[in-house]
């Protein structure tokens, strides 16, 4: 199956196997197939094979019983967000610890971060999705304590404002927008209603029988809230197609007059055109969108990727000044015992077809993370982000936990991890550089003439960085615990076509935790080709209580532990030869927390296949 739109061929993509061309209606089969199966480019069996696969598919969906045009539902249960609360849990990073985790439950607690009052659960583009519940750091931290800590947001970091579905009520009285689907301006009589809660909204495939999705249709989405503040307020509108905001019915965000090209939903989109109006703290305002399908769009171009239906973006937040919030944030810090920061990106940020330009955090966040870890050293960073971002504050904070995208229960996690209710236990994926400069890819990152040349070759990430010596901020495979462990005992016996390594984990400290043994494996010095020092090929999870042992055991298939792709033969080589077995808790080699073994490969062989 293609990746949307990304069939670019008919008899290359059914020669190779390709059987569905995604989304449909396809462009490149149909006529152009059948004029390739006529003039012989696609022989007939493998026309029958592309087909025989496709039904198969159809016949497996059939057996679920499911009829088609079913209402989709969804909710949750206890057993469920248990397990989602787990997941993320194991999955959270302790990277720094100086004490200062787990925090105590009877002390002052301040919480501050634009990630604290909002549950960044997913990433962007095609990780975006609804989920029936999330819960923010904010509501988790509050959970665990006897009254809910003060907060400020300290700055701000968002690529595009805040969407506004969160902070408004319906009609109704319900959370976000109310939305009414019109066929024209003139008629004014909806077609279609329903509640938008996140106001970000790709509607390729909205459908209703009274509208041609293809052709132009108009909406109204409308939604009110009380000012808790006396200030500016800022509303921003992303759109493909054309959209106008009102509060109070006067026009605050024209986008549609004229429009500039922006990079939002796949390029397809304009850029955020924003404006301000004056609110004043108990009033009510209510805010409503004129918006119209991508048909109506002054645009040139859209792209093809929408097929008429058009995209909407609707954000807005308080204006603040920088240094008067991160001054804030600072006497906040300074009269509390123990801060939690919740920094890092988002959806917008970190999102399908779009690289940040750096690995710096956006906005002021380093200034304010370096001035509130100044007013209080207790200060604890928890970042939430899908990859790495420099920081350079990293010795001035007590604790770094790197929470990610957690999904639902993101909120519960992080703060089962702060207080301590869990052991953290969760490892790198992937090492952090100190800089930007540092990363293997850097000098080939960008296409020159419609060309990405991928210049590291297999030194990617951990095998770069020890190949070239090069000190990063957190080696692959680091994370903490609040307790220690000991590696001992190592034996690495070859069975047949496996590898077996054991090792016995100690629990030296006081609380029981979970560790990652990892098994990397080095290569003989004289081989073929270059090699990395050594790569990763297997792990095991234990859970220990204190002052216990228990026996770690990872099998390893021989071929996928010693060999290399071979490119003159096009098959995998094992070569003969000592390999070298290393045995730790992450990818650096530390003393007293490394052991090393031996296997050996008789005889060279070459291999394909799984």
């Amino acid at each position: 199956m293609s990746d949307w739109w990304g069939t670019y061929s008919t008899s290359d993509a059914v020669n190779a196997g390709l059987d569905l061309e995604m989304p449909g209606p396809a462009r490149f089969r149909g006529e152009l197939l059948r004029f390739c199966v006529r003039t012989d480019k696609v022989r007939g069996e493998v026309l029958d094979e592309r087909v025989r696969k496709v039904l198969g598919l159809v016949k497996r969906c059939a057996a679920a019983g499911i009829e088609e045009g079913q209402e989709e539902k969804g909710g949750s249960t206890p057993e469920l967000e248990a397990l989602l609360r787990r997941i993320a849990v194991e999955g959270t990073v302790l990277c720094r610890n100086q004490g200062v985790l787990p925090l105590d439950r009877g002390r002052k607690t301040v919480v501050i971060g634009p990630n604290a009052k909002v549950a960044t659960y997913h990433g962007g583009g095609s990780a975006s999705l609804a989920a029936y519940y999330a819960v923010t750091p904010y509501d988790g931290i509050a959970a665990k304590l006897p009254g809910p800590p003060a907060y400020t947001v300290g700055a701000y970091t968002h690529k595009m404002l805040p969407l506004l579905g969160f902070q408004v009520r319906t009609p109704s009285g319900e959370e976000g927008m109310e939305m009414k689907v019109y066929t024209s301006l003139e008629s004014r009589v909806a077609v279609d209603t329903f509640t938008v809660h996140k106001t970000e909204m790709h509607l390729v495939d909205y459908t209703n029988d009274h509208i041609n999705p293809r052709g132009a249709w108009f909406a109204d989405l409308t939604g009110s809230f009380v000012a808790d503040y006396t200030g500016e307020f800022e509303f921003g509108l992303v759109v493909c197609g054309t959209a106008r905001l009102f509060v109070d019915e006067k026009l605050v965000v024209d986008n549609a007059t004229v429009q500039r090209q922006g990079d939002a939903f796949y390029g397809s989109a304009t850029v955020e055109e924003t404006g301000r109006i004056a609110v004043t703290a108990g009033r009510t305002y209510t805010v409503r969108v004129e918006f119209g399908s991508a048909e109506t769009a002054k645009l040139a171009g859209i792209s093809g990727l929408l097929n008429g239906g058009g995209s909407l973006r609707i954000g807005g937040c308080r204006v603040l000044d920088a240094q008067e919030e991160i001054d804030r944030a600072v006497a906040l810090a300074k009269d509390a015992e123990q801060v939690v920061i919740c920094a890092g990106l988002n959806a917008d940020w970190e999102t399908e077809g779009h690289d940040r330009e750096s690995m710096d955090l956006p906005g002021h966040m380093d200034a304010l993370i370096t001035a509130v870890a100044a007013a209080n050293p207790n200060t604890v960073v928890v970042m939430q982000s899908g990859t790495p971002v420099a920081m350079p504050w990293v010795d001035q904070v007590g604790a770094i936990v790197q929470a990610w995208y957690g999904g639902n229960e993101t909120g519960n996690a992080i703060a089962d991890v702060l207080f301590g209710d869990a052991n953290p236990s969760g490892k790198l994926s992937l090492s952090f550089p100190k800089k930007l400069s540092d990363n293997p890819a850097f000098l080939n990152f960008r296409a020159e003439g419609g060309r990405t040349l991928y210049g590291e070759d297999v030194y990617v990430g951990y095998r770069y960085y020890e190949f070239a010596d090069r000190e990063v901020l957190f080696p692959f495979g680091h994370g903490l615990s609040y307790t220690t462990f000991s590696f001992s005992e190592l034996e690495v016996k070859q069975a047949g076509d496996k590898i077996v390594v054991g090792v016995t984990v100690a629990n030296t400290g006081g609380v029981k935790g979970q560790e990652v043994v990892q098994v990397y494996v080095a290569s003989p010095k004289k081989q073929a080709v270059n090699r990395p020092r050594k790569e990763l090929k297997g792990f095991a999870k234990v859970e220990v209580e204190p002052g216990q042992s228990e026996r770690a055991v990872v099998e390893i298939e021989t071929k996928y532990a010693a060999s290399y792709w071979d490119e003159f033969r096009e098959k995998w080589c094992a070569e003969a030869g000592e390999y070298e077995i290393v045995v730790g808790d992450s990818s650096e080699v530390k003393e007293g927390k490394t052991l090393r073994g031996k296997f050996t490969v008789e005889k060279t062989f070459w291999w394909s296949g799984l």
